[in-house]
């Protein structure tokens, strides 16, 4: 057999979600790591630190030249943090299979305070999320919000330096990377509702590709898929990109109902609209999407794209 080839970036975390697929693709069919190769691939979104997503062209810039390789052969599929991924995909390309989910809560790092209320008046946050700046500014509009791009240890380094006086990362990447003792305060849905698709681990592979489809089949978590499906229809619909404040946490019982709570807010936090759907796991994706034009309406013009 030919070496299956995973397509990702080189980030530490990036590199631990690939190692996770490859120990997942070992064990359901009894390969060594002999038998997949790791293909590591710089996309400008790694290239670029100094600006915001937003002025650059998007968070698809973690993706495109990933996806560039899958659709020209190089690799065979490529492993994603799903919040990175644009709400549309390029043609040719499907999301197939998600790794179960980490934890997707928000987490706060802080070398001065204990939890986001307890920051002092005027107190620095460095995020370059829109969302989170903007639930920032919903609790605490006295806060001061800088810029903040970089991966984990960067944005951490810069924090221990005393750059700014707390900064936010997701549980699920320092979980991965063995650093959870960082976390400050695993902030609670109820004060941050996390990140649309937050925590999952995404595999993407050529529409046509049905020999690579197979092999992934076994690790596929239908709780995580039926989750994601759900928030990001919600982006889907309201055509959401990384200029708009969106936050969605689905879950689903054992009886298959899913229950989905989601946000949209303006940049500057002093206007939140929500919205929440129940129902069963087919209805996923347009239980999203139905929960958005509850919040477009009540928006209107105000929703920034």
């Amino acid at each position: 057999m030919a070496k299956l080839k995973i397509g990702t970036r080189g980030s530490q975390l990036a590199l631990a979600q690939a190692h996770e697929t490859r120990e997942r693709l070992m064990k359901a069919h009894g390969w060594s790591a002999d038998d997949i190769e790791i293909v590591i691939i710089k996309t400008t979104g790694d290239r670029v630190l100094d600006r915001p997503l937003a002025e650059i062209g998007g968070k698809g810039l973690f993706t495109k030249e990933i996806e560039e390789a899958l659709l020209d052969g190089r690799t065979d599929l490529a492993v994603h943090s799903m919040k990175d991924v644009p709400a549309e995909l390029p043609d040719g390309l499907v999301i197939s299979t998600n790794l179960p989910r980490e934890d997707n809560r928000d987490a706060f790092i802080s070398r001065i305070a204990a939890s986001i209320d307890e920051l002092p008046e005027g107190a620095t946050v460095g995020t370059s999320s829109v969302r989170r700046a903007a639930q920032l500014l919903a609790r605490r509009p006295d806060l001061r919000i800088v810029p903040f791009r970089g991966n984990v240890g960067t944005r951490l380094e810069k924090l221990e330096r005393g750059e700014v006086d707390a900064t936010f990362l997701a549980c699920a990447g320092l979980n991965r990377l063995g650093l959870s003792d960082r976390i400050t305060q695993k902030v609670p849905p109820e004060i941050m509702l996390p990140a649309v698709a937050q925590g999952a681990i995404g595999i993407e592979i050529r529409a046509n590709d049905e020999t690579t489809r197979a092999l992934l089949e076994p690790l596929n978590d239908t709780a995580t898929q039926v989750c994601v499906a759900a928030e990001r229809g919600f982006l889907r619909q309201l055509e959401g990109s990384c200029r708009t404040p969106l936050a969605a946490f689905a879950t689903v019982d054992e009886s298959g109902v899913i229950s989905l709570r989601c946000e949209a807010l303006s940049l500057d936090g002093r206007q939140v609209w929500r919205a929440a759907r129940r129902g069963a796991a087919h209805e996923a994706e347009e239980l999203g999407r139905d929960a958005a034009r509850e919040v477009a309406a009540a928006a209107g013009d105000a929703l920034v794209k």
